[in-house]
């Protein structure tokens, strides 16, 4: 991205993580139970799954390693970005180009014309989008897609809002997935500490 400022331009470059294409879902730092809960909506022959969170939560990633779990060479999977972040061998990717009337829509009807197992729509954006995906749920295809909202029960206040009728959202949504990106300790380099109330009473009379 640049924008012309007045000391001269200003560039902002995003660099992706090729790795990534290679992500599992072990490595997203899922509770067991959570992991478990992403892998049977995963197994599903169709429904939907919402990843939400704010902007750099990671809800990308945690896409990807949704498509690396089911890219199998007897899935056909279709997935429509703005832009297609990473490559992933044995996907169709579609980047959505707005100015020449390729969108979020109308790549999703398009996809519906060509049989696909999977589809990823990179973001919900507008009912136009919400309705083809929820179709698409409802009719023997799994959809994964993220939203931009706080929580779980916003996610679904948010689908309502652009106006998905209440029980096409119900019968659709297998799980929503709310995340925030946290710090991970470098495993390298890290040391073992023993807290005690004098250094940090509330966190100790948390994990009591």
């Amino acid at each position: 991205s640049s924008i012309p400022a007045v000391y001269g331009e200003k560039i902002v470059l995003r660099l992706l993580d090729a790795s990534m294409s290679q992500m599992g879902i072990e490595s997203l730092g899922f509770e067991p139970a959570q992991k478990e809960l992403y892998l049977h909506a995963l197994n599903q022959s169709h429904g939907m799954i919402l990843v939400t969170g704010p902007t750099g939560s990671g809800k990308t990633v945690t896409m990807y390693a949704g498509i690396n779990h089911l890219n199998t060479s007897e899935r056909n999977i279709s997935t429509a970005e703005d832009p297609v972040e990473i490559q992933l061998a044995g996907v169709n990717q579609v980047n959505v180009y707005p100015a020449i009337g390729l969108g979020f829509a109308e790549a999703l009807r398009a996809f519906l014309r060509q049989d696909p197992d999977v589809i990823l729509v990179g973001e919900i954006r507008d009912l136009p989008t919400a309705e083809i995906a929820v179709k698409a749920a409802q009719t023997g295809h799994l959809v994964l897609s993220t939203l931009h909202t706080n929580d779980a029960p916003q996610t679904l206040t948010r689908l309502l809002d652009i106006g998905v009728p209440a029980y096409s959202v119900a019968s659709s949504i297998h799980l929503i997935i709310s995340q925030r990106l946290t710090r991970k300790l470098c495993e390298h380099c890290k040391q073992r500490s023993n807290l005690t109330p004098r250094h940090s009473p509330k966190r100790v009379s948390r994990l009591r």
